[in-house]
């Protein structure tokens, strides 16, 4: 067993070794670190928005280059190509759809993946973490999702385009918080906080969304399939299984069968995320005391010029230093980058492709679909981020983040106008009719493009500098 080494009574920072005969030694500063607030939540938070920041360049980049392929001379290759069919049979596991489906069923799952880690850390260490902490995000999300739902609706109260009423309330982070980072200091931090924390609960309800409202017929028997495997996944994690590819493939015939149960197999990836454990498997305490014996080895080995003995020391601190993550943190910070240089930009290619005509614009005018889209998400949302957040303050229930002001709640609620992904996402289960998907699109890239501008004019301009 492990035994802590004593800190020197002259510098906590030192390190007394009795085995060691060189005197006292500078104990590694991330081993003495007081602040588990620092590694469990401001880093994955920065990491978190840095990535986005970078990924919404990308997922801009993809959406421009599939809308001018599908209105190039080419096309008809753009819907060729991701209208081309895979076949995959090996009797446990099989599918057959194309490729536009096996984006938006498939990797999509994985971007609900790291939506539900998100939002668990964000219930634990996060802006969710507290009632107080979570009170003006959560009231501020219901105001940017009912307000866009009711405006919606009055443009549609009946027909084919009433079941769209979800669209609008969908807001997309990599967008949001990539036009907060070309603002810089112009903008307080907790002013991205505050946003992340909206952002985070409009994902929460988007998945509720899609749940309840877009599940049109459940097969009990593939439900109960599916169900079975995220119970055997949670019952391995619960012993304490860290294998991967194990993982990886139970929860890709999970998918499967829920993708053949009717309700929408993105929500697979939700499931397995809220059953991540987050703890690390090895405390910080257990993680300094093996440290200690593992450094003097170190420092043993070279100092008898054995290299491969080192060599192994230092694999097995690699090792030992991966254990002091939550398997939630380890695979956030996996997988967050594929989903946002990856997944979202894929996923933006094969669905950003609407033919933009005189003639499809004048019916897009005219849609009341496209209208209810467009302005729901333009002016639902920063009315009702807005209101909600004003009318929660004047109640109590709290208060605004130093250095934010109503200005930047406003700016915040247009960038919540930004809804392109999500959006997307949900007018393409919503709609049958692939002319009313393209009619909702437009609304959304329009409406996304205004909110995006207006917001970063707004807190440019008007929205006070930072200090």
């Amino acid at each position: 067993m492990y035994q802590i080494a004593q800190l020197s009574p002259i510098n906590p920072g030192l390190i007394e070794d009795p085995q060691m005969t060189d005197g006292p030694r500078e104990f590694p500063k991330v081993l003495r670190e007081p602040s588990y607030l620092v590694r469990t939540v401001r880093a994955p938070i920065q990491t978190f928005i840095h990535t986005e920041e970078v990924g919404a360049a990308i997922l801009l980049a993809a959406a421009a280059a599939a809308l001018g392929w599908a209105n190039s001379p080419w096309s008809d290759s753009y819907y060729d190509f991701w209208h081309t069919y895979i076949s995959f049979d090996i009797h446990i596991f099989a599918i057959s759809e194309n490729l536009e489906h096996l984006v938006n069923e498939g990797l999509m799952a994985v971007f609900f993946f790291v939506v539900g880690l998100e939002i668990k850390r964000e219930l634990l260490h996060g802006e969710l973490s507290s009632f107080r902490r979570a009170s003006l995000p959560v009231v501020a999300a219901v105001g940017g999702m009912a307000t866009p739902a009711l405006i919606y609706l009055i443009f549609n109260r009946s027909g084919e385009g009433v079941v769209g009423w979800g669209i609008p309330m969908a807001t997309d982070i990599a967008f949001a918080l990539g036009v907060l980072a070309l603002l810089g200091r112009r903008v307080p931090a907790e002013l991205r906080v505050f946003l992340l924390g909206l952002a985070v609960v409009d994902d929460l309800g988007a998945i509720a969304i899609i749940a309840v409202f877009y599940t049109e017929s459940i097969h009990w028997a593939n439900l109960g399939l599916g169900v079975a495997l995220f119970l055997v996944i949670a019952g391995c994690l619960r012993v304490g299984i860290r294998s991967l590819g194990f993982y990886l493939i139970i929860c890709v015939v999970m998918w499967q069968f829920f993708l053949e149960s009717g309700i929408h197999a993105t929500l697979a990836g939700v499931l397995v995320a809220a059953i991540i454990p987050a703890k690390p498997d090895l405390h910080r305490r257990e993680y300094a005391a093996a440290m200690e014996d593992h450094l003097h080895d170190f420092r043993l080995a070279m100092a008898s010029d054995d290299e491969e003995k080192a060599q192994s020391i230092v694999e097995q601190i690699e090792t030992l230093s991966r254990g002091t993550e939550g398997p939630m943190e380890r695979l956030e910070n996996i997988v967050h980058p594929w989903v946002s240089f990856a997944v979202l930009p894929l996923f933006a290619l094969a669905n950003a492709g609407v033919i933009i005509t005189s003639d499809a614009l004048a019916e897009a005018l005219g849609s009341p679909i496209t209208l209810g889209v467009a302005i729901g998400l333009l002016l639902g949302n920063p009315l009702g981020v807005l209101g909600l957040t004003w009318l929660a303050v004047r109640v109590g229930l709290g208060e605004l983040p130093p250095a934010v002001t109503w200005r930047h709640v406003l700016g915040a609620g247009f960038l919540a106008g930004i809804g392109f992904t999500v959006a997307i996402f949900i007018a393409g289960i919503a709609f049958d009719d692939p002319a009313l998907v393209n009619q909702a699109k437009m609304g959304i890239f329009g409406a996304s493009i205004i909110a995006g501008v207006t917001g970063y004019l707004f807190l440019r301009f008007g929205g006070g500098r930072s200090t």
